[in-house]
C-alpha cells in the first residue's frame, strides 16, 4: 500500500511540474508576441510568484512571469504577465521609450 501512495505521489508532481512547464512555455510565447510587435528586444523572463486570487478577488491559481526588454539595446525595462491557467490575463508592459527615437 505504501508503495502504491509512493507512485501516486510522484505521478501527481510529475503532472504538476509538467503543467508548469506548459504554461512557462505559453507564457514566453505571448511575451515574445507582445515584444516583437512593439518593435521591442527581449532580454529575459523569470517566473514570479504565484497567487490564489488576483488582484480583483477572483480565485484560481494565477501566476506572474516578469520579463526584460529594451527599446533601443541600450535600457532595460521591466513588464510582467499574469497567467490562469494556460491563459493570459494581463501583460503589463510600461511606459518606454519607443524603437527608433
Amino acid at each position: 500500500m505504501e508503495n502504491l501512495l509512493g507512485i501516486l505521489l510522484l505521478a501527481i508532481i510529475g503532472y504538476l511540474f509538467w503543467q508548469q512547464r506548459r504554461q512557462t512555455e505559453l507564457a514566453n510565447y505571448f511575451i515574445n508576441q507582445r515584444c516583437e510587435h512593439l518593435g521591442l528586444q527581449l532580454l529575459n523572463t523569470a517566473r514570479g510568484e504565484h497567487r490564489l486570487r488576483d488582484r480583483n478577488g477572483r480565485w484560481g491559481w494565477h501566476t506572474i512571469y516578469l520579463f526584460e526588454f529594451s527599446a533601443d539595446g541600450q535600457d532595460a525595462y521591466q513588464g510582467h504577465i499574469v497567467m490562469k491557467g494556460f491563459h493570459p490575463l494581463t501583460i503589463h508592459v510600461p511606459p518606454h521609450r519607443m524603437p527608433g527615437e
